[in-house]
C-alpha cells in the first residue's frame, strides 16, 4: 500500500496526528522531569571541580615560584658572603684610607644584601605556609565535591536506566509520526510547543476555554473547532485547538445553572392597612 502524502491528510487526520504526537512528547517530558535538576546539578559540580582543579594548579605553581625564589636568594647570600670574606681579607693589605673606605663600603653593601635576602626568604616562607593552607582547603573541597559528584552521577544513572528504554521507544514513535505530518504544520507545532510553558503545542477545548491558557473561546470559534474545517489556534496563547471528541477525551461538563427562585415580596404593615381601608370603603 502506497504511503499517504502528509499534504493529502484531512484536517481531522492532521489534528489526530498532532494530538498523538503531543501525547508522545508530553510522555517524554515526564520522563525527563523524573530526572529533575540532577543533570544540572551534575554539570554544576563538574564545572566547580574544573575551577577548583585550576585553582589547585595555580596554588602549586605559586608555591613552586616561592621555593625557586628562596633557592635564588640563598645563592645570592652565598655570593654576598663570599664577597664579604674576600673584601675583609683585602682590608689587611690596604695601603691608604681611600682603599679602606671603598672596601668598607662594599662590605657594608654586601651585608645589607644578605639581610635583604634573608628578609625575602622569611617572607617567602610565610607565603608558602599560607599557600599550603589554601592548598589543603582546596584539596578538601575537591574531595567533598568529588564525593557529591559521584553520588549525583550514581543517582542520575539509576534514573536514566529506569527511563532510557521507554523514552527511546517514545522517541521512535514520535519520529515515525512526524514523517506523517506536513512539514510546515510540524514546524509551527514545534515552534508553539517550544514557546509554551507547559510544553503543549496543541490543547483540548474544555468548558468553552483553551486548555493551555484557560481563556474563554468565543462560541462561534468553538463551533469552528468542532467542524474540523481548518486548523485553528487560540487567539490568546497561539496553541492549536482540538475538540475533546476528536482527541478521544471525555469532555468536562459545565455546572448547570440552578434556576433562580423568585423572592416573595412581603407587604409592609402600612401597605396592609391601606388595603384593609380600601376594602372597607
Amino acid at each position: 500500500m502506497a504511503k499517504k502524502n502528509p499534504t493529502d491528510l484531512t484536517v481531522e487526520e492532521k489534528l489526530k496526528a498532532l494530538y498523538q504526537l503531543q501525547t508522545y512528547l508530553s510522555a517524554i517530558d515526564e520522563k525527563r522531569a523524573l530526572r529533575g535538576e540532577l543533570p544540572l546539578e551534575v554539570q554544576d559540580l563538574e564545572d566547580e571541580l574544573a575551577g577548583l582543579n585550576t585553582r589547585l594548579e595555580k596554588i602549586n605553581g605559586e608555591i613552586e615560584d616561592f621555593r625557586v625564589a628562596v633557592v635564588q636568594k640563598k645563592g645570592e647570600i652565598a655570593t654576598a658572603e663570599a664577597s664579604i670574606a674576600r673584601y675583609k681579607a683585602q682590608l689587611e693589605e690596604v695601603k691608604n684610607n681611600r682603599e679602606y673606605d671603598t672596601l668598607s663600603k662594599e662590605i657594608e653593601f654586601q651585608s645589607l644584601e644578605v639581610e635583604l635576602c634573608n628578609k625575602k626568604i622569611k617572607e617567602a616562607g610565610v607565603r608558602v605556609e599560607e599557600k599550603q593552607k589554601e592548598l589543603e582547603e582546596a584539596q578538601a573541597l575537591i574531595a567533598d565535591r568529588e564525593a557529591a559528584l559521584k553520588e549525583k552521577r550514581t543517582e542520575l544513572d539509576d534514573i536514566m536506566q529506569e527511563t532510557r528504554d521507554e523514552e527511546e521507544k517514545l522517541k521512535n514513535r514520535a519520529r515515525d509520526l512526524e514523517e506523517k505530518i506536513e512539514a510546515g504544520l510540524l514546524r509551527s507545532f514545534k515552534r508553539i510547543r517550544k514557546g509554551a510553558r507547559n510544553g503543549l503545542g496543541l490543547t483540548v477545548v474544555q468548558r468553552g476555554s483553551c486548555g493551555g491558557c484557560f481563556n474563554k473561546i468565543p462560541p462561534q470559534r468553538q463551533l469552528d473547532v468542532k467542524m474540523h474545517k481548518k486548523i485553528l489556534v487560540c487567539e490568546y496563547c497561539g496553541r492549536i485547538l482540538i475538540d475533546p471528541e476528536l482527541a478521544g477525551v471525555k469532555p468536562v461538563e459545565t455546572a448547570e445553572e440552578k434556576p433562580k427562585r423568585k423572592r416573595a415580596v412581603r407587604k409592609t404593615a402600612k401597605k396592609a392597612e391601606s388595603d384593609e381601608d380600601a376594602g372597607e370603603a
